[in-house]
């Protein structure tokens, strides 16, 4: 099956905190923002490709096997001989999770733009990209731009998510690598947390303005357990959260973008599609990890549904 959304980025190794158990247990699983969108838009019904580089190592097979698993198309990642997959420690404390990563020199980012299968990229209807694959090395960022490049000019949309690391990169690189990237978005992703750095601004209705006068199409901005606001230059919709008991919000937002992009391939609404993506992304946060909690569309369905009931309230 032709992927319907190609996904661009990096995929890791998640070692995740239990504390609930023991804090020094740490349950092995995935993660990788974009990797967790191709997850997320497979469990939707839709049809996701990923492109990455992966190492010749235990962690890259196990990664492969994954997406093999999850149906996301991976025919164009390759292993790279003397590079590692990178890894992350999430731990947990009374303010949230917290992230530690071991990814420099990793195989993904030495992708470049000699990597990208320009024919798989251009038969796609979205290509999904991240500003963490722009931030982890120069090479990642050229092939970013290169597939922006590809998408453009075969009228594929292009979905962005600002993930915002400062760790890889300073707030100043991320400001004019993330500036010029919105304007070929028709699809941004960003959550307000990294948004107030990103622009300065703290008022969400300001920051959706912000991006949209900068280009953007269609913004999403997540808000977390408050919700989402989404914005068009026609109209702005405050979708509230729903109310779960969440464990754990490690990748909540990358499992938005999915079901946001899954639920717009079915019907091109946008509202729609961010009320459905806000009702998955709530489900995601009441297991651990960053993949095993990303729900599947008869979940999501349901959950909708029970959101009558005393389970969840907006």
């Amino acid at each position: 099956m032709v992927p319907e959304i190609v996904c661009l980025g990096e995929a890791l190794i998640e070692m995740n905190q239990l504390p609930e158990k023991d804090p020094r247990l740490f349950y092995s699983s995935f993660g990788g923002d974009v990797s967790n969108v191709a997850v997320s838009i497979a469990r939707q019904g839709s049809a996701a490709g990923f492109l990455s580089l992966v190492g010749n190592d235990l962690f890259g097979d196990q990664l492969l096997e994954l997406w093999q698993k999850e149906g996301v198309n991976h025919a164009h990642v390759s292993k790279v001989q003397d590079a590692s997959t990178g890894i992350y420690f999430v731990t947990h404390d009374t303010s949230g999770h917290n992230f530690s990563y071991f990814r420099k020199d990793s195989a993904a980012s030495q992708i470049t733009p000699e990597n990208l299968p320009n024919t798989y990229i251009a038969s796609a209807k979205v290509l999904h990209i991240s500003a963490i694959s722009q931030a982890i090395s120069p090479s990642s960022n050229d092939t970013v731009n290169a597939a922006i490049q590809i998408a453009t000019e075969n009228k594929v949309l292009i979905s962005y998510d600002t993930n915002l690391r400062l760790k890889l990169w300073s707030l100043e690189q991320a400001r004019e690598t993330v500036q010029q990237t919105i304007p070929f978005s028709d699809f941004l992703f960003p959550s307000l947390e990294d948004s107030i750095l990103l622009t300065g601004l703290r008022e969400p209705t300001d920051i959706v303005d912000f991006y949209l006068k900068n280009g953007a199409k269609l913004v999403a901005l997540k808000l977390g357990p408050a919700g989402v606001l989404l914005a068009t230059e026609e109209s702005h919709h405050r979708i509230h959260g729903k109310t779960v008991e969440t464990v754990d919000a490690t990748g909540a937002g990358d499992s938005f973008n999915g079901a946001f992009l899954s639920e717009w391939l079915r019907h091109s609404n946008p509202l729609e599609s961010a009320q459905y993506a806000n009702a998955a992304a709530a489900l995601s946060t009441i297991g651990y990890g960053a993949i095993e909690p990303i729900p599947y569309r008869l979940d999501v369905e349901n959950f909708i549904k029970s959101c009558s009931n005393q389970y969840c309230t907006s």
